[in-house]
């Protein structure tokens, strides 16, 4: 069977201490055959680089908009450099994990605008598809991606897709991919599941954003966690279980799914597909 593609996990992060190679291992075990790792901020760009070649994965460089108050213009400048000096890595295959997020309470609207803006310019000097945060921020990503898109298409993913009909058409029209992850498994979850069965098959790709979005059956509420339960924690293995659910929830085969998932990612992020084919190369230099 055609393996899938994790378009978006943090596997740098705390939550997997030192069980990164047993995590990748039952990834590739389950069927994952590569991750993509989006950094977060300056300070873990050189470990989602390290972690991508040390397992054969690929990475993505950017700011995300909830590390934006922490963040300078100073940052802005190392980012640009960073993909200068990566320009020849096949390993780097976005700018990202970047966007907006008005969920969140009390982060600066105009601080954050301003770092996504900037970073979709570098996004364009640098040649490089983006993989956006779109929480609660759809139509403002989308004013920002026309702006500096000037009338040319964009590659990338919009990631943890949650907005509208009308919205995720607003994507595809400028050439994003959406993302879909646990989400999607649970049943109250009404408008992601119609996204998830409405939607042009062309229009999907598969993540888990491990180690969060967990799917239903490693989710605990806040009354469980209470009464002791632990919280699961997501991670890429679990991406063929999401995917079944998916899949069901179309009506189609999980190889339909692998196989379209998988070409929309290397649609979405074209650096994928000689990473994709090759064989060891988790070898490949830093």
């Amino acid at each position: 069977m055609t393996g899938f593609i994790d378009t978006h996990c943090h596997l740098d992060a705390p939550e997997f201490g030192d069980e990164g190679p047993a995590v990748r291992a039952r990834a590739e075990a389950a069927g994952v055959a590569l991750c993509v790792i989006p950094a977060v901020a300056v300070f873990n760009f050189a470990t989602v680089r390290t972690l991508a070649h040390a397992q054969g994965d690929a990475y993505a460089l950017g700011i995300h908009p909830l590390c934006t108050g922490d963040a300078n213009e100073a940052d802005l400048q190392t980012l640009d450099a960073e993909l200068t000096a990566r320009r020849g890595d096949p390993r780097l295959v976005a700018v990202g994990e970047i966007g907006l997020d008005y969920f969140v309470p009390d982060l600066d609207g105009p601080k954050q605008a301003h770092f996504f803006h900037t970073q979709l310019q570098l996004a364009r000097a640098h040649d490089l598809p983006v993989i956006i945060h779109v929480r609660r921020s759809v139509d403002q990503v989308l004013k920002h991606l026309r702006q500096v898109g000037a009338g040319r298409p964009w590659r990338g993913i919009a990631h943890a897709f949650n907005g509208s009909e009308q919205q995720a058409k607003a994507c595809l029209d400028l050439g994003l991919k959406l993302g879909f992850g646990g989400t999607v498994t649970f049943d109250r979850a009404l408008q992601v599941r119609r996204l998830a069965t409405s939607l042009p098959l062309d229009a999907i790709v598969m993540e888990t954003d491990a180690p969060d979005i967990q799917p239903h059956w490693l989710y605990r509420t806040q009354e469980e966690r209470q009464a002791g339960a632990v919280q699961g924690r997501n991670e890429p293995a679990e991406l063929p279980r999401i995917a079944a659910v998916l899949a069901q929830l179309r009506g189609i085969t999980m190889e339909e799914l692998a196989q379209a998932s998988t070409r929309n990612a290397l649609d979405a992020l074209p650096g994928l597909s000689a990473l994709l084919s090759s064989s060891g190369a988790g070898q490949a230099r830093l």
